[in-house]
């Protein structure tokens, strides 16, 4: 059985929709850094514990937020029984151990915090730790991998040009109705049909975006209702609790919301 789509004990399990498990592995053998982009709750972050899983690599995960310092990720003098002593942070860390270091949402963190990975994402593959005065040379297998959504942060934030062309940008979405309703289906334990109709409730709910709607239902939201409807809730409790109520406070909106999944679900 092919490890990508076997059983849990078998590793972290991720259903590919296209070449992502093979540009990866290649970025990692040619020690590139992969930036991956998509909307929220599309499987990134899975798609990195796998892909952690498939390599043989250990994974240490920052999620990224506007007070995280160069020093949250580089590390830090602490005192400690009356002296002070230096302490990794997680990316010094996975630099010394050859893990693979995947910063989450990264464009959260303060644009000054990013610069310290530049030299780990060209031929030299060094940390330079200014506190210190040391230099260390990144662990065969190390990897930087980091994400964010560019639709929610169009607007907001982004990254510099001169960092985005530091990566190997892979695009991830939303996976087709069939194979999306077989993760639900697998990650729920739902049955296959309740599977599909909670995958076209996400569907028609995502068309709800043109109509002020900030962020769609994600794969992620569409499990979590299975996994309540596994559990002896109600499909149309279960989708309103974990689909609907999730995605907005906007009295017009959730009414909206609500009727398609009463419709949906008589």
């Amino acid at each position: 059985m092919d490890a990508r789509t076997g059983p849990a004990e078998a590793g972290p399990y991720y259903l590919p929709t296209g070449n992502e498990v093979e540009v990866v592995e290649q970025c990692h053998a040619g020690g590139l850094a992969v930036m991956l982009k998509g909307p929220t709750g599309c499987g990134k972050t899975r798609f990195v514990e796998h892909m952690a899983w498939r390599l043989g690599r250990p994974l240490i995960t920052v999620s990224c937020h506007d007070d995280l310092t160069a020093s949250d990720l580089v590390g830090r003098f602490l005192i400690r029984h009356d002296e002070t002593v230096w302490q990794d942070g997680p990316l010094t860390r996975a630099v010394r151990e050859g893990a693979i270091c995947y910063l989450d949402e990264v464009v959260e963190a303060r644009q000054d915090t990013i610069v310290v990975l530049h030299p780990l994402t060209d031929y030299r593959r060094i940390l330079p730790i200014d506190r210190t005065g040391e230099t260390v040379e990144a662990a065969p297998g190390f990897q930087l991998v980091i994400s964010y959504n560019p639709g929610y942060q169009r607007m907001l934030k982004d990254l510099k040009p001169s960092t985005r062309q530091r990566f190997v940008a892979i695009e991830l979405d939303f996976p087709e109705p069939a194979a999306e309703a077989a993760i639900v289906a697998r990650e729920s334990g739902v049955e296959q049909g309740t599977a599909v109709a909670l995958v076209e409730l996400g569907g028609r709910l995502r068309s709800l975006r043109d109509r002020g709607l900030a962020e769609v239902p994600s794969t992620r939201l569409l499990i979590a209702a299975g996994r309540l409807v596994a559990s002896g809730i109600g499909v149309r409790d279960a989708c309103n609790a974990a689909v609907v109520s999730p995605l907005s406070d906007d009295a017009t909106l959730l009414g909206a919301m609500r009727e398609l999944v009463d419709a949906m679900f008589p």
